[in-house]
Parts: structure tokens; sequence; C-alpha cells
């Protein structure tokens, strides 16, 4: 990654912006509807956020008619596929009307077995397109595109951009303005992915003229997960940004016909040079016509081998003690405003929202080596409990055989690499398998391995042949795409790229079932509420809350983080009334901003008074997120009987 970095490569960026730009023939249709107003987990006013929507159409029509000699514009609500075949370049700025529904399946105990995403685009839409902010996960979640949502964080500033790409250099002359800006700081949570020691400054460009961090209530931009983003050849990354997450989180990036512009801003709050590096993109993505992504990213969670790094700095004593240090710290910062809290209280003055809750706070025990382990290495511990160095032998010594094509960030020992000797993203290990099945050697253990790493289902060894002679010189290996080999084509007549042959199309959900106590990675986050008697004639309502193992809700959410804060929403039956503030449970710190989340469980109460029989109704809203996404807000609906 520090690669990217190269200074002298900047300096050709430099030049004089033309006075007069000479337009591009090329047509563009732009499809709006979004605005500069952060709506996720807000109460905005619709009537401000679609006066504000209308403004940032015409920001982006004035500004692409100073590049393009033909502009059109359409709304989402109006939009329809076949308007893309008389444009060049589509840009997505607005959600369109849905194909087909989001689909939700659930077992017979509520669990939740199948998730698909409402669908927007067909997989053969194969017109270049420029997909802004979290379009990329909207629009392109149900055709696997790699554009995923890793986290809603991006703020306003560019870096570890590759300098020497297109988009920078043309064909509308750009003038960089590059200047060291210190490291974002939860980079640095992030350590264990970099090469080497992480710099306390990078080099950076401005984007934005406004961003979330600094402009409260401005839209937040969208970066997707960089591993495995360029595992196959009809990808490839452009910039990161400064955002809550690693330092090679795509915010710029290409898979196929599609370019990821995660970037929130409008031209209303773009800087020049931003305006002219989207305009070069808009350029660049109109040479993509027909070349539809070829792996797809259906399973958005799918581990690469990148989680190794993780997976290995979390089987430290160094990372435990260093949780255990900042937990230490941040417990000892709380208690004193807890002391000021209770000292304002006991004067009789009325305390904040965030001294109310401090009132709640408890300090937890400390982590133990052995718990961090039971929470991040699952089956792992049951072979080494807390062997730290068995833990890294292991993941060491295992890293060509470990397979993650199924299931949500699971890696696991295949078996039948492991006995062949060879990696499974090594195509030797396909000749391997044809040629035992060929002269009837280890036929079963070649016809999983052939199953497991390609999509071609053939029933002899010889048409197995035939393909492998055939198409070895294009064949790649995604990670991403469902560790897979796959052909470099686009050509549907050649076997190899059908995901109908495999059951790839995993993806999640982040809501789940009511009052089931059970979680999963499908349903990470469950909560029941019940009433129970209280003192002096009143009824308490309790909602108690189950998070999965790995995942976090957010108490409280300090100035400049993007996240949505846990809030319950009461509407009782006439005759009822609330008795009381809400009492929440205690909470842990997550990182120097003064945010706070839930783990593993939390607990709400609520005493009401009143008489009568009806029935409470609670919208539990929440953010449920883990160390590699952020999932959209999202809300429970709760009920209970009181009399």
């Amino acid at each position: 990654m520090k690669k990217l970095l190269i200074f002298g490569v900047l300096c050709c960026l430099c030049g004089i912006l033309s006075a007069q730009i000479k337009k591009s023939d090329l047509k563009i249709l732009y499809v709006g509807g979004s605005s500069d107003i952060e709506v996720f987990g807000r109460n905005t006013d619709s009537a401000t956020v679609q006066k504000d929507a209308m403004a940032r159409t015409v920001s982006f029509e004035k500004m692409l008619k100073q590049y393009f000699k033909t502009v059109g514009v359409v709304q989402g609500k109006d939009y329809t596929m076949d308007l893309s075949d008389g444009y060049d370049v589509t840009i997505f700025d607005g959600k369109i009307k849905e194909l087909t529904p989001r689909k939700i399946v659930r077992d017979a105990n509520g669990n939740v077995t199948e998730y698909k995403q409402a669908a927007f685009l067909t997989e053969d839409f194969n017109r270049p397109a420029i997909v802004i902010a979290e379009m990329g996960e909207t629009l392109g979640r149900s055709i696997g595109l790699k554009t995923d949502w890793y986290c809603l964080c991006l703020d306003a500033n560019a870096h570890h951009f590759r300098a020497e790409h297109p988009i920078f250099n043309g064909p509308f002359p750009v003038k960089m303005t590059v200047q060291m800006q210190p490291t974002p700081e939860d980079a640095y949570h992030y350590a264990y992915y970099y090469d080497g020691k992480i710099p306390d400054s990078i080099p950076m460009w401005k984007v934005q003229t406004k961003g979330y961090k600094t402009d409260e209530g401005f839209r937040v931009g969208m970066v997707s997960r960089p591993w495995g983003f360029e595992d196959s050849p009809d990808a490839e990354y452009i910039s990161s940004g400064v955002c809550a997450k690693t330092l090679d989180a795509v915010a710029i990036g290409r898979h196929g016909n599609f370019l990821h512009w995660g970037f929130s801003a409008s031209p209303r709050y773009m800087t020049d040079e931003a305006k002219t590096v989207f305009a070069n993109a808009v350029v660049y993505i109109s040479q993509f016509a027909g070349q539809v992504p070829v792996a797809r990213k259906y399973n958005d969670r799918i581990a690469t081998r990148e989680y190794l790094k993780e997976l290995k700095y979390l089987a430290t004593r160094a990372a435990w003690q260093e949780r255990v240090e900042m937990d230490k710290e941040w417990a000892k910062q709380r208690l004193e405003k807890k002391a000021k809290a209770e000292a304002k209280q006991a004067k009789g003055e009325t305390l904040t929202e965030d001294e109310q809750m401090m009132l709640n706070f408890k300090p937890q025990p400390p982590m133990t080596y052995e718990d961090m382990l039971k929470r991040y290495q699952d089956n792992a511990f049951e072979m080494f409990g807390t062997n730290e160095q068995a833990y890294l032998d292991y993941y060491d010594s295992n890293k060509d055989r470990f397979y993650g094509g199924e299931g949500s960030y699971v890696l696991t020992v295949d078996e039948d690499v492991k006995a062949w000797g060879i990696p499974n993203n090594d195509i030797r290990l396909l000749d391997k398998a044809i040629t035992e099945w060929e002269k009837g050697g280890e036929t079963e253990r070649a016809q999983r391995v052939l199953e497991r790493y390609t999509l071609c289902r053939f029933g002899t060894p010889q048409e197995w042949r035939s393909w492998y002679e055939a198409n070895k010189g294009r064949l790649f290996f995604t990670e991403s795409g469902g560790w897979l080999f796959m052909v470099n084509t686009r050509d549907a007549d050649v076997p190899g790229n059908d995901y109908s042959f495999k059951e790839q199309k995993l993806a999640t959900a982040s809501d789940g079932p009511v009052n089931k106590p059970e979680t999963d990675d499908k349903n990470p986050v469950r909560a029941v509420m019940t009433v129970e008697k209280g003192a002096d004639g009143t009824q308490v309502l309790v909602v108690q809350v189950k998070i999965h193992r790995g995942y976090h809700i957010y108490a409280s959410v300090g100035q400049g983080d993007p996240f949505i804060p846990t809030t319950l929403d009461f509407a009782l039956p006439a005759g009822y009334e609330k008795a009381g503030d809400l009492q929440r449970s205690s909470f842990k710190g997550y990182g120097s901003t003064g945010t706070t989340i839930y783990e593993d469980k939390a607990e709400f109460r609520q005493s009401i008074r009143g008489t009568g029989v009806g029935t409470v109704q609670c919208t539990f809203g929440y953010q449920c997120c883990d160390a590699h996404i952020c999932f959209p807000p999202a809300k429970l609906k709760l009920s209970v009987n009181v009399d």
C-alpha cells in the first residue's frame, strides 16, 4: 500500500486548468434524488431534504454541462434502465425503483435462513455508470458489485490515491493540491493490516469543502472493503479517504462497468480540482461499455486471506494487554465524569442526557486473555486454549490452505488441499485434480476440489481436461468472488463464470425476528420487551437486547463520529404515562471521541403508571457494527400488553 505514495508522480499532476474547457462529446445522464443532508438515523424534515435534493440536482447539472455537451437529468423515481441506452455514462445519485423487493425467509424458530436485498438493476446491465456514496451498496449489492458497504464514514479528504491513474491526469487538466495531513486516528486501530509502522502524516488532497466531521448534519460518504477488491482483472482500486476504517478502504474504485465515487458532496461543496477529477472519472468509465463484472461478490462478509492478519493479532497477549489498558484508562475517565454528575444531581441541578447516562456507568471487570480468545478465535480456541504461539504457527503454516468461500468471516483449513500440498489459489491444484480423476486415483477428493474451486460441473475427466487446457492461460483466482478459479472472459458460451452453479448469493440481515434470544451473523441483534411490577403501583417496561459475539451497538456517539446511537421510542396506550427517565445498562468505551457501545447484552427499563388494559409499542432503533462493517441503521418493533 505504501507504494501508492509516489511523490515523484505527484509532481506530474500539477497543470494549469484551462480558462476555457473544451467540452467532451460524451452524452451523460444524471439520476438524482439524494441530498447533501445526512438522513440515516436522523429525523430530518422531509421538505427540507427534498428542497436540498433539488438544489443538489441543479448543481450537478450545471457542473456536468461545463465539461460535456449533452447532459440529461432524471429523478431516480422516474428512471428505467432503457434510458441509459441513449447515453455514454449514467451517474446514479438517487435511489431508483425496485425491480424485485427485499426477501427475508425465516425458519420455524424465526431465524433468518435466506436474505436477498432488493434488486434495482439486472446483472446484465452493461452501460458505464458512476455510483455515488452509498449508491454503490444500494444498487450494487444484488448484482455482486465489490462496491459494498464497509462503512458509511467517509469524510472530505482523499489519501493513498494512485496519482498515475487517468482520472487524475486527463483529459481535463487537473491542478492537484497535495498536502501532508495527520494520519486519521481510526487507522491506528487497524495497524495490524499495515505493512510496517503507520506514519504520523500522509499526503492528502481535499475533495470536499464540507464533511461530516466538521459540519454537523452533512452527508457522510461510503468506503468499500479493500480485501479482495483487486483479486479479479475486472476491478481496480483508485483512492482511499479519511474514514473510520483501514488506510486502504476503497473511496474510489472500479468494478466492471461501475465506478464507485464514495465521496458524498455535490458540486456545491466540491473543490475545483475534485470537480475536474470527477469529470475525468466520467470520461474514464465511458470506455467500459459492455464490460460487466466477471467476478461477483454476493457475500459482502466473505473472508479473504487478509483476515488472517487480524486473527493473528487478536491471538496475542499484546493485543489483550492493549485492550485492558485502554479499558482501564477509559473507565477512570468515566468514573470522574460520573462523580461530577452525581455532585450536580445532589445540588438539585438539571442533568444533561449524557450526564444522566453517566449515572448508570459501572466499571466492567477486565477482560481476561482467555475471554478474548473465546470471543475472537471461535473453534481455534478449542484446539489451542491460551497457547499464543500455537495460534500464530497454525495461521502461518496453513496460510495457503485456508478456505473462506462460505459464511461470514469464516476461514477453515481445506484438508483436501492440505493432503496434496498445493496452495488453493495455485492453478496446479486444478491440474492435479483432473489428473487424479483421469488415472482413477483419488477421484472423490478430485471431484470435491473441482466443485469447490470452480463454477463448472462436468461429468467426465475428459470434459474437465478439455476445459482446463482451453482456458488455463486466462484463469484467475478470486477470494472475494467466492474462492473460485474463473475465466477472464465475458463470453457467455465459455463455462466457468456462471454463479448459478453454486449458491454464492449469501447476504445478511441487520434486523431479526422479535422475541427470539438467539443471535448469529445473520441475526446479530435480538430484542424482547417484557413488563414487571414496579413500586407505588407503577409498571416497568424492560427491553432486553442480546448482541452477537464480536458485534456492538452504540450507547452514545461522540462528536465527529458517524455512528447512530441506540434509541427507544415508546407509544403508550390511553391512560398511561412515563414515570421517570429511561434507565440504561452500563456501557463501554469506543475510541477517544467519547463514543460508547453495548457489547454482548444491554437492558433498558422505563417505568410507567396508569390504569386500564392496552398494548405498549416500542420502536427500538440501533446501528450494529463489528470490526469490518457498520450496517445501515435498523429498527425493531416491540410490543407488550399492560393492565
